[in-house]
């Protein structure tokens, strides 16, 4: 199922829009009285259809199309550009002038007045006015909505809610808290701990939510759960983590019904065929052929290879080489720990200043077979279109690198069927994002296990994730059949005695499964190394790209976090403070 009850959706819509017109053009002694034009009352909303549309309509903020202040290509849950880009597992990509209000970003050197913050602000907020509308109104519903659809659609407002303020606290750590209680918001300060307030959203919808859902993209209670204990392991919370985490492992449910699984390939995860299964607890969902291109994944549509690849468009989201060089492993088939990756042989050959023209051998070494799913290079089949060709597909080598986005993009074959053909691009998918599948649930349990339980319970974990990935059937092969690299991918078999070294193995993992989703900064963050790995990555990538990252530092005590927008602190003077640093 591609989107949540879109058929109703349409209904909803088709339905405000002829209320409108009725209530504009009937003649009636109290036309002075007319509500503004776009406006639509309680009593229009209260129906069991209407307040479900209201419903549909805090869920669609997840993409971050189409709310107040809307902002393509960085406004949605799956932060390729705070996350990934901000983490050093990918460069901004193109040129340094196009989308240049994204290169702050990629060198550290945001400003209270930058595009980005904003950009997340508005929509993210956008998106908690509308869960606290759908709360507010439940307390007058219509006959037709029944207490278990009370229950029901308070818990999914309020998962929706601490989802929207978690990203808020992710990016700028001091953010206010807006719930439905608050009637004017433009007081609200700054300045007190939130995370309480997301807990108890969470908690609310895993107390309440039913295990099962009538469309695939709604919350259940599996989902709440997974969040709620994210959000402890974020606070380091680890026992709380731990026990909840255990929990949804064992008895987890998809919104459909289908146990807690990983997907059997790696590369199923990412494929629009093959959504909303077993691994995929909680994604944004996204849907061509609507209408309109804010129900697609227009995230994305930057990121397709630049210059006759798929989309034709736009070169953006490149994988850093610092991304590429960490999928070396060794003989056993193990990730180099050291940081080892990135000097000399170790370090991924390469295509750089090389044109398409000449003559390119692929490198011959140990590597995880899930880089070839994650990134595009040369040599390499990209899905179902042609080999990579290389610097024919990159807007500017000189000033982001020879590799391109490859994740969360579409086959050759489903094509016209999986994209939105009514605008400037195909780059409008119905690819959905997962903003939490069941990798990330199983190595955010082997963190908290490491920092506060058994060390061998977390290798347990980290290896069902490297047994799925060294699923040979999933390896990308060549047109004649043989591998297209030398994959080589082991299991830990040793066990797990040292907390310091299963560390360095769990957020080695988080980085080579997850590369490109969007998690990188913000682990980094919360794990207290974002300087020092920052530093490193910055001096990696400027031995490459020298002038794109001359200029590149971070600033410890104030990069960790955004600054707040300043157009908001305008509208609020006195009541919302600017972060350190800014």
């Amino acid at each position: 199922m591609k989107n949540i009850l879109k058929k109703r959706q349409i209904m909803i819509a088709i339905s405000a829009m002829m209320v409108v017109a009725f209530t504009l053009y009937s003649c009636k002694d109290t036309f002075l009285e007319i509500p503004a034009s776009g406006q639509l009352s309680d009593a229009t909303l209260n129906s069991k259809e209407g307040i479900e549309g209201l419903l549909v309509g805090a869920y669609s903020l997840l993409l971050g199309r189409g709310g107040a202040g809307d902002a393509p290509f960085y406004t949605g849950s799956n932060n390729w550009l705070g996350g990934s880009v901000q983490g050093g597992e990918a460069n901004k990509g193109s040129d340094a002038g196009d989308q240049a209000v994204a290169e702050p970003v990629m060198i550290y050197d945001l400003l209270p007045t930058s595009g980005p913050p904003e950009f997340k602000w508005i929509p993210t907020y956008a998106g908690i006015s509308r869960c606290n509308a759908v709360l507010r109104i439940l307390p007058v519903a219509a006959a037709d909505v029944t207490d278990a659809d009370k229950v029901r659609i308070s818990a999914e407002a309020r998962f929706l809610r601490g989802h929207y303020h978690f990203e808020l606290k992710k990016y700028f750590n001091n953010v206010p808290y807006i719930d439905d209680a608050v009637e004017a918001p433009e007081t609200v300060g700054n300045t007190a701990d939130i995370w309480p307030n997301i807990e108890a959203d969470f908690q609310f919808a895993y107390d309440n939510l039913p295990e099962t859902q009538s469309a695939a993209g709604r919350a259940n209670k599996w989902a709440a759960a997974a969040y709620l204990a994210k959000v402890h392991l974020y606070q380091g919370h680890f026992s709380e983590a731990t026990a909840l985490f255990n929990t949804v492992i064992a008895n987890g449910k998809t919104t459909n019904g289908l146990d807690y699984a990983l997907a059997p390939k790696y590369s199923e995860v990412f494929n629009v065929e093959t959504e909303n299964s077993s691994e995929h607890i909680f994604s944004a969902q996204a849907a061509v052929g609507t209408g309109t291109i804010f129900n697609t994944q227009s995230n994305y549509v930057l990121n397709f290879p630049y210059n006759g690849g798929p989309a034709g468009c736009c070169g953006f989201f490149q994988p850093s080489f610092d991304a590429v060089n960490s999928y070396r492993t060794d003989a056993n088939g193990l990730p180099l720990l050291d940081g080892s990756y990135n000097s000399g042989a170790n370090a991924v050959k390469n295509d750089q200043g090389i044109i398409s023209a000449d003559p390119f051998a692929l490198d011959a070494g140990n590597l995880d077979p899930r880089l070839d799913h994650t990134v595009g290079r040369r040599g390499i089949p990209f899905l179902d279109w042609q080999d990579h060709p290389g610097k024919d597909w990159i807007r500017d080598q000189t000033q982001s690198g020879p590799y391109t986005s490859k994740k969360f993009m579409i086959s050759q074959a489903q094509y016209n069927t999986y994209t939105d053909g009514s605008s400037w691009t195909r780059g409008y998918t119905a690819v959905n994002y997962p903003i939490i599948r069941f990798t990330d649930v199983l190595l955010m349990a082997a963190e908290s296990e490491i920092e506060g339980g058994s060390l061998e319970t977390a290798r347990g974990y980290v290896n069902q994730v490297r047994a799925r990935a060294a699923n040979p059937s999933d390896w990308v092969k060549l047109s004649d059949g043989s591998n297209a690299a030398n994959y080589v991918i082991g299991l830990y078999n040793t066990p797990w005695t040292d907390k310091n070294a299963a560390r360095a193995a769990l957020r080695m993992e988080r980085k080579l499964e997850l590369s490109q989703e969007g998690h990188r900064f913000f682990d980094l963050v919360r794990w207290g190394v974002v300087k020092e790995v920052i530093d490193a990555y910055i001096a990696n990538e400027r031995l490459m790209l020298a002038s794109r990252f001359q200029a590149a530092v971070f600033t410890a005590n104030q990069d960790e976090y955004w600054p707040i927008p300043q157009a908001q602190i305008d509208l609020q003077p006195g009541i919302l403070t600017q972060n350190p640093g800014y």
